[in-house]
Order: structure tokens, then C-alpha cells, then sequence
């Protein structure tokens, strides 16, 4: 197994070694990572490094079809599927594939793509061994806050988004992707390992620029692990910024929210120094409201705050 290690003068982002999760020490330290950040890179993942390699080269691919046949990649939840260059974020597009976990999600989207059975055979290999990997980061979190009982995170609802970023050397200075936070429970993102641009937001509203490190995964926290935790972890804010005239591609797994019932924190995480913060809801209608009000950021939580 790759075992990795980062400079220990780096204070963001946090470090969080999987294999030392199960130690006092480490899992104090993503609770820290959580609250206080909402990120944290992720090291000696299991994740075999040829799958990833592998996986980026079907991504490409897909990004290198012609737009016609992008485009057939609809949605299936509101700002899923295909999206194209806008007047707010004009270099950058985006492949989606909504509850991969399910077969006929996967059917439709092979073919509407003509995906070949060796990029098929790929891109569920690489969502079956990061799905078990996020899955363990999320039970770890909860272990973190106390919550053991119902915390799985199996059945929940997973996306695909490859996310690829047309940056050339005119194009420096500009805006990849607009600030906003991710309106899913958790990201595992596999950042480029060559071009970087991604910046989070601190808690004096500045932004720290996260660095490529090759061999390792970027976690990132949307709204519903806020909601979850009962506000205790941070939702991060992000963006993506052209700093070098070279193309960029990352590649997200996002845990977005149950499945068949409501997202809410648990009992555990709700007494009467912390009332419950938000009314329970279902993920998509959250999805649906965030997009179709056009509220990029953490504020579309704030309509399901409870008085």
C-alpha cells in the first residue's frame, strides 16, 4: 500500500490520514477539520492510484465528445446532467451522473453518451471503491459528534461530476466557477494533480488557495452536513480560479442526502443547549429550491431554518 505523507508546517489543508481513523488523536482532529473548515485532504486512502489514472482518462474522453452528444446527457435532478459555459462561470462545463448507484442511472447514461463496456467496466469500479471510501469518511464524522446508531450513509444518494475547467494562458485571473457551497452532504474530490485554482473560504471571509498533491483526495462539506450536524459543521464556501493557461479536471463523488426520507440531524445532536436548528426536509426538494431561486451559497439553508 502507498503510504503518503504531507509537510507538517502545512496548516490548511488539515490532513486526515484514513488508516489512523480509528485513533482518539485523528478523529478529534476532522471533528476539528469539520467545524472549523468544512475541508480537509485525505491521505493512505486504498484507492489503487492505476484506477484513478485510469478513471481521469475516461473523463477526458468524455469531456472530448462533441457538444452535441454532451448534451444528451440530461438531467435528472435539478442541475444534474450536462452543463455548458454560462455568462458567470463561461470556462467551465460540467458531466453528471445522478444515484449512481443505480443501475439504470448507469444504463441511461452510457447510453446517452455511447460509452464503451471498458469505460463502463472503469467508472464503476472507481464509484464502487470511492463510494466505500466516503462512506467511511461520513461514519467517521458522525463517530466524531457521538452518533454511532444509524449512521451508515449506504442508502444514500450518490452523484458522479466531472467537472473540467477550459483555462488558457489569456484566460488568467478569471473566475473558474463561481463562490458558492455545494448543496450535498460531502464531496470526495479528485482534484488535478497538475493545475491548481481552487480556493475555501476562511472564517474572516478571505479566501486560502488549496495546492495539488498527487495521490491524495480533497473532501469538501456541502449544506446537508450542516443540517445533519445540527450546524456544527461548516458547509465550505468555494471557488475555482484560473492561475495557469493549462485545461483542469477534477472528478467529484458527492454523497448528496437519504434516500426515501428526510434529512435531519439525529437526536443525539439535539438538546437544550442546541435546539434544533433546521426543519426536516427532503434532499431533492433542496436541491430544486437552491437552483430554481438561483441561490449558490449557504444563505438557501436559511429557508428551512426553524424560529
Amino acid at each position: 500500500m502507498q503510504v503518503l505523507s504531507l509537510p507538517m508546517e502545512e496548516k490548511f489543508p488539515v490532513v486526515i490520514d484514513v488508516e489512523k481513523t480509528c485513533e482518539e488523536e485523528e478523529l478529534k482532529k476532522l471533528r476539528e477539520a469539520c467545524e472549523r473548515w468544512g475541508s480537509f485532504r485525505i491521505i493512505n486512502h486504498s484507492i489503487p492510484p492505476t484506477l484513478v489514472a485510469d478513471m481521469k482518462k475516461v473523463v477526458e474522453a468524455l469531456h472530448d465528445l462533441p457538444l452535441e452528444t454532451k448534451k444528451r446527457n440530461t438531467e435528472a435532478i435539478a442541475g444534474g446532467g450536462y452543463v455548458g459555459p454560462t455568462p458567470l462561470s463561461p470556462l467551465y462545463e460540467a458531466i453528471g451522473i445522478y444515484d449512481i448507484s443505480s443501475s439504470q442511472s448507469m444504463n441511461n447514461f452510457c447510453s446517452q453518451l455511447h460509452v464503451s463496456p471498458q469505460q463502463r467496466q472503469i467508472m464503476e469500479a472507481y464509484g464502487e471503491a470511492v463510494h466505500g471510501l466516503a462512506v467511511k469518511i461520513a461514519q467517521k464524522m458522525a463517530e466524531s459528534l457521538g452518533v454511532v446508531e444509524g449512521a451508515d450513509f449506504e442508502d444514500w444518494l450518490y452523484e458522479f461530476r466531472f467537472n473540467k475547467y477550459n483555462f488558457t494562458p489569456e484566460t488568467i485571473g478569471s473566475p473558474g466557477v463561481r463562490i458558492h457551497t455545494d448543496s450535498s452532504f460531502l464531496s470526495v474530490l479528485k482534484d488535478d494533480e497538475d493545475v491548481g485554482g481552487l480556493e475555501v473560504m476562511d472564517s474572516s471571509s478571505s479566501f486560502v488557495p488549496i495546492p495539488p498533491f498527487p495521490g491524495t483526495f480533497l473532501v469538501n462539506l456541502g449544506d446537508i452536513a450542516r443540517a445533519w450536524s445540527n450546524g456544527r459543521f461548516c458547509n465550505v464556501t468555494h471557488r475555482v480560479q484560473c492561475k495557469e493557461g493549462n485545461k483542469r479536471l477534477s472528478i467529484a463523488t458527492l454523497i448528496l442526502g437519504p434516500k426515501n426520507r428526510n434529512v435531519e440531524a439525529p437526536e443525539e445532536l439535539v438538546n437544550h443547549d442546541h435546539p434544533r436548528l433546521y426543519q426536516p426536509f427532503v434532499y431533492e426538494d433542496y436541491r430544486n429550491l437552491k437552483v430554481s431561486k438561483k441561490i449558490p451559497t449557504k444563505e438557501a439553508l436559511e429557508l428551512f431554518r426553524l424560529a
